[in-house]
């Protein structure tokens, strides 16, 4: 079996070209179930012919969009840009790849492979139609311009960040169930910023039954911020037709069921990419149980309050050496509370569970 040709390296034109892709990628929208993409196509001296980028689910993919400015037959042998390996599949548009092929275009530099399952793979076929291809180009910029849409699409599922605010010995509230405020302005700020940044923002039918939370973005004076994470109830009781949550500016989704990674397919099929889990140690519990934990949040409050309400509940570890593990990434101060930033360890398993229903 011969070896497969190795690809040649790309030209100083076809580096600043990725640079001008990914100039225009930007054009796109930033949220959504697609990720920017951009695409510039070199003539065979070398200038650039067309440009492209994706503008939304449903339109031209960014190779359609440059190709569409040329005449037919003017790609023939020119070299197409494009921030992300082509793609291989048909969803809303047919596969890009094919596009290239039936254009003409006779070689194809690319930044960061597609990491789909189902859309990946375009760089074999294009040099299965004798395309020559060279991908890895300009791949550390790509992938930071792609930032959580790639980690997304690695992990498929969306990006999880877990919170809770408790005092120093772990409670969430006093024995009356009482929680305002165990942290005080600067923190409640903080927490407000971090689900402004967030797709969505999720509780479970315990905590909307039980504080009627707006699930809001506000500012210190209590008025909107300009973002807003789609509200979401995750439990199988009936909320109220007039709680707080359905005064939300975005619509509620209201997931009846219990099931974690279910909830987060529904939520990453609706182009969500980020979730910030406000509810109760119940919900806290089954998301880090599940392994669908990527950011922990902890606010300490310099109190004491003692009592079983814990911020989090039974993660099913019997001993010491099955402890979830987490590594602090940085430790801030707000006014008189601290933050904790942790992740779970790479090496942290799924916890198993026996029990897969939640009383949320």
């Amino acid at each position: 079996m011969s070896a497969a040709p190795e690809e040649p390296p790309a030209t100083s034109r076809e580096q600043q070209a990725m640079l001008r892709a990914l100039e225009i990628a930007a054009n796109g929208p930033a949220r959504g179930v697609n990720p920017q993409v951009g695409c510039v196509i070199l003539g065979a001296d070398g200038t650039v012919i067309a440009e492209g980028w994706h503008r939304g689910v449903g339109t031209a993919h960014a190779e359609v969009d440059a190709l569409s400015q040329l005449a037919p037959g003017a790609a023939r042998g020119a070299t197409a840009v494009v921030t992300l390996e082509p793609c291989n599949h048909t969803g809303h548009t047919g596969p890009c790849a094919v596009a290239l092929i039936e254009a003409g275009i006779g070689r194809v530099v690319f930044a960061v492979s597609d990491p789909g399952s189902h859309s990946g793979g375009g760089a074999e076929r294009l040099r299965a139609a004798g395309v020559s291809v060279t991908g890895g180009v300009l791949v550390d910029e790509a992938e930071a311009f792609l930032g959580d849409w790639l980690t997304v699409a690695r992990l498929g599922r969306p990006l999880v960040t877990v919170k809770w605010a408790s005092s120093l010995d772990g409670r969430i509230a006093a024995a009356d169930g009482t929680s305002r405020w165990i942290t005080g302005d600067a923190a409640r700020a903080d927490v407000h910023r971090r689900r402004s940044e967030h797709d969505a923002i999720l509780v479970g039918t315990g905590t909307a039954l039980a504080d009627d939370p707006s699930l809001t973005a506000r500012d210190e004076l209590g008025g909107l911020l300009p973002a807003q994470p789609i509200p979401v109830v995750m439990g199988t009781r009936a909320i109220p037709t007039d709680a707080a949550v359905h005064r939300h500016p975005l619509p509620v989704v209201l997931h009846h069921g219990h099931d974690p990674a279910a909830l987060l397919a529904e939520l990453r099929a609706t182009g969500v990419r980020s979730v910030f889990i406000e509810g109760g140690p119940t919900i806290a519990t089954a998301f880090l149980r599940a392994g669908l934990a990527d950011t922990v949040l902890t606010y300490l409050a310099p109190v004491l309050l003692g009592g079983p309400r814990l911020a989090i509940d039974d993660l099913g570890i019997a001993t010491i050496g099955d402890a979830l593990r987490l590594e602090t990434v940085s430790v801030e101060r707000l006014g008189a509370d601290l933050l904790l930033i942790s992740a779970p360890t790479t090496s942290a398993p799924r916890i198993p569970s026996t029990d897969r229903t939640l009383s949320v």
